[in-house]
């Protein structure tokens, strides 16, 4: 549920895209918007950790919800464009601080790596279905007679936050210890070598790809593919829950397939399909991009949770809230940069190019995942 809420306020920017965009903002400077919510995701993470271990990572989750819960009851009644920056810089701050602690439960729960896969894949898939809740719910907001309400619909996700908030007051939880141990850069200096720049360059790649989906989808469909807000919303909202599909599917055939051959069966077929996307938009079936780009969802979404948990089951339990943080931060950078370079191709009038630009993106994740998942195999001959 936690991950569900968190899911539908970070992703509600293509719906703020969609909906400024008529107005005075540039797409330049929604682009930038992102960077509010990523940039302080990625500095407060470096100390979220520490803060976590002092207040125990359920207290640490309850009060990111309740900040969430103040947040998003607020925002309707303010109409400057400068407080979306601020808005988008605490619900940021509030997501590093959730995202470390639900990792940390989880991991000081499952050790075992098939099954930390299935678990992750598992509660990864609430954030698909947070996407699709919230680009459903607003799309039917705008596209009736209250249009011009539509960011009362944020009051809907407070109640929801404050109500997880009295859930996890009755809910015992496994999480680490209460800790006073301070902030260490030679901690974090510890992790880095090869696999671990591969693995993060993996992390701020597929994020980078997620954001190009999840935030400029809508506006793509409407700018390019000239359909209404509504059908243009649905785009994500369906691309979401193709990808909870994916999430769940994956959390009950992992244990079939070796993650290597999944994983990299997954980045292929989302590259021939977006190939196939970008010649659909060159000829007169444009159209049926609309329903190709959500089933890419599929695909995609297994690829986060997959690496991740691969990683993450060779991280000791006492260091797991520093190596989360640092997943936080490279995903929040690949989530700020992908969003910044996307509002330059529409800024520019590139938008036709969408699908091949992000097939380059992908072409990157194949080549950088075939060296990380070689690395594990000869590391595993040398030792054997």
């Amino acid at each position: 549920m936690s991950f569900l809420i968190f899911s539908m306020v970070l992703n509600c920017m293509g719906i703020i895209i969609l909906q400024l965009s008529g107005s005075t903002v540039s797409y330049s400077n929604l682009g930038f918007l992102e960077a509010f919510k990523d940039l302080p995701i990625a500095i407060i993470s470096l100390f979220a950790a520490n803060f976590i271990n002092r207040f125990g990572s359920k207290k640490s989750l309850m009060f990111s919800l309740a900040t969430v819960g103040i947040c998003c009851f607020l925002l309707p009644f303010l109409e400057v464009f400068w407080f979306f920056k601020v808005w988008f810089a605490v619900i940021g701050i509030s997501f590093a601080v959730a995202k470390i602690s639900i990792y940390g439960i989880i991991r000081n729960t499952i050790s075992e790596e098939i099954t930390l896969t299935k678990v992750m894949s598992s509660v990864e898939a609430s954030f698909m279905i947070g996407i699709f809740v919230v680009n459903l719910g607003f799309g039917w907001l705008i596209s009736s007679n209250y249009a011009v309400y539509w960011k009362f619909g944020f009051c809907m996700i407070s109640l929801l936050a404050i109500l997880n908030v009295f859930i996890l007051t009755k809910t015992k939880m496994v999480g680490n210890p209460t800790s006073a141990e301070s902030f260490s850069f030679s901690t974090i200096k510890g992790f880095f070598n090869f696999k671990t720049f591969l693995f993060f360059s993996i992390i701020f790649t597929i994020v980078f790809i997620e954001q190009n989906f999840n935030s400029w989808l809508p506006s793509f469909y409407k700018k390019h593919l000239k359909v209404d807000s509504f059908l243009a919303l649905q785009g994500t909202a369906f691309l979401a829950l193709f990808a909870f599909v994916g999430r769940s599917v994956t959390a009950r055939i992992i244990h079939r397939f070796s993650l290597f051959t999944y994983f990299m069966m997954c980045v292929v077929v989302i590259f021939s399909m977006l190939i196939f996307a970008q010649v659909l938009l060159a000829t007169s079936f444009s159209e049926w991009s609309l329903f190709l780009f959500p089933l890419m969802g599929l695909f995609l979404a297994p690829l986060y949770p997959v690496i991740s948990s691969k990683m993450i089951t060779n991280i000791h339990r006492d260091d797991i809230n520093v190596f989360t943080s640092l997943i936080v931060i490279f995903s929040s950078l690949g989530s700020s940069f992908g969003s910044v370079m996307m509002s330059f191709v529409f800024q520019f009038n590139y938008g036709n190019y969408y699908a091949l630009y992000i097939s380059l993106a992908v072409l990157l994740l194949f080549i950088l995942s075939f060296i990380y998942f070689k690395s594990y195999v000869s590391k595993k001959e040398n030792n054997d």
